[in-house]
Formats: C-alpha cells, sequence, structure tokens
C-alpha cells in the first residue's frame, strides 16, 4: 500500500492506494499531520512507502518523522518522470504540475490532454499525444481574485465564494460575485477553446478544490476528477520505486 502526500498552500491531503485504487483520502492543518499520520497507519497498517509532494508548507521535521513509519520518497526535479518534459525550465516546474502531467500521461498515453487544476491557482497543463509535457498556464484562482479585490483596493469588500445570481450585478457584492466568477468561466472556456484549435481530439481533465463548482458552469465539455492529482502522485510513487 502507499500513502500519497500533497501538501499545497492551504492544507496537506492524505490518501491511501492499494494498487492503483484509492481507498482512503483526507485533507488536514499542517500542524495536524503527524497525529493524522499515526491515524492512517492504525487502520492501514500495511503502508511500505510514502511519496510527499510539497508546494506549500510542511515542516521538515514531519517528513523525517514519516519515514519512522515508512519508505518516503519526497518528490523533486530529481525523480524519474515517465513522459518527456520539453518545459524550457524543469527546475522550476512545480511538483504539482509533474503530478497532474504524470496522471494525464497514464490516463491518455497517447491522446492529447490538458488539465486544468482549479485551486488557489489555476493551472493549465499539456500533455499530446506523443507523451510529451508541453507546459501550460498559470493564473489566480477563485479565492486568490476576491482577496486580491479586497487587499488592492480600500473600499471592496473581502466576500466568499458564490454564485452570482445574474451576469449584471446591481449591488458592489453582487457586482464583485460576477466579475470573479464569469471572469474565472470565461477564461477557462477560452483557453480550453484556443487549446482545442490547436490540438486534435483534445481531452479536458478540470481538477482541485474549486472543480466541482466550475464543472457544472463550464460550458466546454470536461471530465471533472477532484482526486486526479492524487492518482498521479501514486502513479510517480511506483514508478520510482523501480
Amino acid at each position: 500500500m502507499n500513502l500519497i502526500i500533497d501538501a499545497g498552500n492551504t492544507s496537506v491531503k492524505l490518501a491511501v492506494f492499494d494498487k492503483q485504487n484509492l481507498l482512503f483520502d483526507v485533507s488536514t492543518e499542517a500542524e495536524r499531520f503527524i497525529e493524522k499520520v499515526k491515524d492512517i497507519f492504525n487502520f492501514y497498517p500495511d503502508i511500505t512507502w510514502a511519496i510527499v509532494s510539497a508546494v506549500g508548507y510542511l515542516n521538515q521535521k514531519d517528513i523525517v518523522a514519516l519515514s519512522i513509519f515508512c519508505q518516503v520518497h519526497v518528490l523533486n526535479h530529481s525523480s524519474k518522470i515517465p513522459f518527456k518534459n520539453s518545459y524550457a525550465t524543469p527546475q522550476t516546474l512545480g511538483v504539482d504540475r509533474v503530478a497532474l502531467a504524470t496522471a494525464a500521461f497514464y490516463h491518455n498515453p497517447t491522446a492529447n490532454t490538458l488539465v486544468v487544476d482549479a485551486g488557489t491557482c489555476i493551472t493549465y497543463d499539456m500533455v499530446n499525444d506523443y507523451g510529451e509535457y508541453l507546459g501550460g498556464g498559470i493564473s489566480p484562482g477563485l479565492h486568490m481574485r476576491y482577496e486580491a479585490l479586497h487587499n488592492q483596493t480600500s473600499k471592496l469588500p473581502l466576500l466568499e465564494l458564490d454564485d452570482p445570481l445574474d451576469l449584471i450585478g446591481n449591488s458592489t457584492k453582487s457586482s464583485i460575485h460576477s466579475g470573479v466568477v464569469h471572469g474565472v468561466l470565461a477564461e477557462i472556456d477560452g483557453v480550453i477553446e484556443r487549446y482545442s484549435s490547436r490540438f486534435e481530439d483534445l481531452t479536458v481533465i478540470l481538477t482541485g478544490g474549486d472543480a466541482q463548482f466550475l464543472s457544472k458552469r463550464l460550458k466546454n465539455t470536461i471530465f471533472a476528477d477532484s482526486k486526479f492529482l492524487l492518482a498521479g502522485l501514486n502513479y510517480l510513487l511506483e514508478y520510482n520505486k523501480r
């Protein structure tokens, strides 16, 4: 069994895989990481390997403590990958994007696949039908846009994500909701259309914390899979065990 650890910008996700089957997943605060690890090993004592992917903060002492329970692979730019990486600066490529590209490669090894990860940031990652990672794009996520409007102005309020009632906002709050949500939807739909015009038979995977909210509102045909990154990390762990 494998323990998958994805330390993001807002939380730490942990998942247990038996081969390619996801058995369990949970999110926790970084401060409760080791407590949650102990709980998982009590329920799944057959875990022998773990992979750690950290784009956010995870205490190095926690990673050392994790190695007491099992063998640990910390995903980095020296890790083996199953696809050809054509990114111009591979040393700057986030480990989360490496995991998404890996999941795309295994999901569609001979097809063009665009992965849209809607989390703190919105990332676009393209793997072509030759198994080559080309790169993509990075833009602010939904919550970051709400925060930017509040932090970069003197009077706009900080709002929580909400579904706009109409395209045309008739108050400051409804205008913010309309601008943020419809702006993100227009961006993602527009990006998908541009990629579709360049790559034939494009498969689009939508993942990330805001995937469920966005998937019902996008006009393009997509496959929503909130566990896509976890699956990619599991593939990478298996690939690096060899």
